[in-house]
């Protein structure tokens, strides 16, 4: 064969408008870029974010900068109306409503996180062990489950209160005595399907235990769902713990919780409907903002939804 003679004809210069026609036009984003992306272009979900971090910085930072105290008491200044003295005005002891909404709001919204926490953490590490196990174990968690869904909630709540007390710490125990049950039985739905996946497979052929697999493979490969469905306690525990307040079996007073603060105003609510609402509408917004987080978290982390 002859040698190929190579001459500068067989070489051109690519042209400038091609230099860059393999660059990548987007860079890559990773799952949680992608959630939040999503997460920020629902406006409702969005705005419940927003509305949420006000609320969490007044309770925080509200009590400190009020000149009153959720406690103080003024006779001479009972049942006044709203003004720039008293903003959502006063009740019958002439306690300041405004401050112990402020402070109410930290009673509701620290009774709701942290009773979604413990819930979660249960519920992880139940429905992780019924459906990693399997079999017989798994049908015996299960119908214990099914069993405590079947107790009345109020019932239980409600012996639960007399027997410890009216405090944060018993209203926490009766939120979470069935709190957990949604996320063990989201969590064990997720490893019953991805138990039996590539990567789990070749864990075990690794030398991986079954605990090593449930917590370093299973579970976090379910945390989308489960961080939605944690998403959806708070409110639920924020309103239980209203709604005992309400009926008079939850913090006790002086302490003041949204739930308190419109038990209180009953008695009062012909004549100033006004002590009423305010608690009311704080509760309201709490509870539109926190359903619009778990709808935009839940769209976001699955976008199959959306199809």
């Amino acid at each position: 064969m002859k040698d190929i003679e190579l001459t500068p004809d067989l070489f051109e210069p690519v042209p400038a408008s091609e230099l860059d026609a393999e660059a990548i036009a987007r860079p890559s984003m990773s799952y949680g870029q992608q959630a939040w992306r999503r997460f920020r272009r629902d406006r409702l979900a969005f705005g419940g974010a927003i509305v949420l971090c006000v609320i969490a910085l007044a309770a925080i930072f509200g009590p400190m900068l009020s000149p009153y105290t959720y406690s103080q008491q003024d006779w001479t200044q009972g049942n006044l109306l709203p003004s720039m003295t008293h903003i959502c005005g006063t009740d019958k002891f002439g306690r300041d409503i405004f401050t112990r909404i402020l402070y109410g709001a930290r009673i509701s919204l620290s009774i709701g996180i942290v009773a979604a926490l413990i819930s979660t953490i249960i519920g992880i590490l139940y429905g992780g062990i019924a459906g990693s196990v399997g079999g017989k174990t798994d049908m015996i968690m299960m119908r214990i489950v099914d069993i405590l869904l079947s107790l009345p909630s109020l019932l239980y709540t409600i012996l639960i209160m007399m027997f410890l007390g009216p405090t944060m710490q018993s209203i926490l125990i009766a939120v979470c005595f069935t709190a957990w049950i949604g996320t063990a039985r989201v969590v064990r739905s997720q490893v019953l399907s991805l138990k039996d996946r590539e990567y789990v497979l070749a864990a075990k052929l690794c030398g991986a235990n079954g605990r090593q697999i449930l917590l370093r493979h299973l579970i976090p490969n379910a945390i989308g769902p489960t961080i939605v469905s944690t998403a959806f306690i708070v409110p639920s525990a924020i309103f239980s713990e209203a709604f005992l307040s309400f009926l008079g079996i939850g913090i006790a007073v002086p302490m003041a919780s949204w739930g308190t603060l419109a038990n209180e105003a009953i008695p009062m609510m012909r004549e100033y409907p006004y002590q009423i609402v305010f608690p009311v509408i704080a509760i309201s917004l709490t509870m539109f903002a926190l359903n619009f987080i778990g709808d935009g978290m839940r769209d976001a982390l699955d976008p199959h939804l959306r199809k």
